[in-house]
């Protein structure tokens, strides 16, 4: 194993293993990009599946080893569709290709993220877009950063001069929290300036982080679509909880990002 992946403990800082985090994700990120350019075709629900896991598997390949050498004995969760809480101790949560759907398409929305979770509480993220070379990254009580430059979430303070932006959580979601995302699109295409719909959730909160889009909301969801985001929101100032308004937990089942100026509103509207 490289030397410059030693095994750190729990005294090592997490600034330190941050580090070390940014290079496995970034080396990842360089495995799945050689795989990208054209249209992965595929004729059947099981023809999907396997091109969806030779992607995972690339990355995987690169981050189980780097990860558990700087871990040995954290958990391991790389299903991104596995919700709820963590059982007790530190937990890496992956998503090796985050939109793999889109990789496959050759669809430029796409990523690898990974965040240590101590406690249920994310400690720290990596948020790597292969593609632009950018690498998001937040350390709990030590802010977010876009390649070492801080990021800030804005400073709009009415919903409707916002962009904001929703996300499908899984594909054959259940029909009720369809017609809930619906319902909500709509609300807020009344209420906002500017909606938009897309995956993964990953790249919409990016976008809250840095202050490009105002509010994300998303109905059910994983650890891995969310743990990232909500790390990086909360780290560039803004306010994460439910849909209602409520704290926000992995058992929550709505999630909702805002810069603080139009959380409140943000809330009455998907509250309708």
């Amino acid at each position: 194993m490289s030397a410059t992946l030693p095994s750190m403990d729990v005294a090592t800082s997490d600034a330190e293993l941050l580090d070390h985090t940014v290079v496995a994700v970034r080396t990842a990120g360089s495995a799945l990009r050689e795989r990208f350019g054209e249209v992965v075709r595929y004729r059947t629900r099981e023809e999907l599946m396997s091109a969806l896991a030779a992607n995972d598997d690339t990355a995987l390949d690169v981050l189980r080893p780097r990860l558990t050498r700087l871990r040995p004995d954290a958990g391991w969760v790389e299903d991104e569709l596995d919700g709820g809480a963590l059982p007790p101790g530190e937990w890496w949560v992956v998503d090796p290709a985050e939109g793999n759907v889109n990789h496959l398409h050759a669809l430029p929305e796409w990523a690898v993220t990974v965040t240590l979770v101590r406690e249920n509480r994310p400690v720290l993220t990596v948020v790597h877009l292969p593609l632009t070379g950018e690498t998001y990254t937040a350390l709990a009580g030590a802010g977010a950063h876009l390649d070492g430059r801080p990021l800030r979430v804005s400073e709009t303070a009415e919903l409707g001069l916002s962009i904001v932006a929703t996300s499908q959580a899984r594909p054959d979601e259940d029909e009720k929290v369809v017609r809930r995302v619906g319902s909500s699109v709509t609300a807020m295409l009344l209420d906002a300036l500017v909606v938009r719909t897309s995956v993964p959730a990953t790249l919409h909160l990016v976008n809250v982080a840095a202050g490009r889009l105002d509010v994300f909301w998303q109905f059910a969801g994983a650890r891995a679509d969310l743990l990232p985001g909500a790390l990086l929101v909360t780290e560039a100032g803004g306010r994460i909880s439910d849909a209602e308004g409520r704290p926000w937990t992995p058992q929550s089942e709505g999630f909702l990002a805002a810069a603080p100026g139009v959380h409140a509103e943000a809330v009455a509207t998907l509250s309708r």
